[in-house]
């Protein structure tokens, strides 16, 4: 999946704000990609956490 999928399932889900991660992870569809990014491309599973607004505290723990 490219960035650009991943931007554009983020942005059909109103109030991510007030989810879990993996809430925000279910609803936009991208629980599936982000695990098999966090296996093998820490890089993409960054910016899927950053995307779907993880602070930053919680993605270096995430990924950790």
């Amino acid at each position: 999946m490219t960035k650009e999928q991943i931007l554009e399932k983020v942005k059909k889900v109103d109030g991510l704000g007030g989810m879990t991660v993996n809430e925000r992870l279910h609803m936009t569809g991208l629980m599936d990609t982000f695990d098999k990014a966090k296996r093998q491309d820490k890089e993409l599973a960054r910016f899927i956490l950053e995307t779907i607004r993880v602070d930053k505290t919680s993605i270096d723990k995430i990924l950790d």
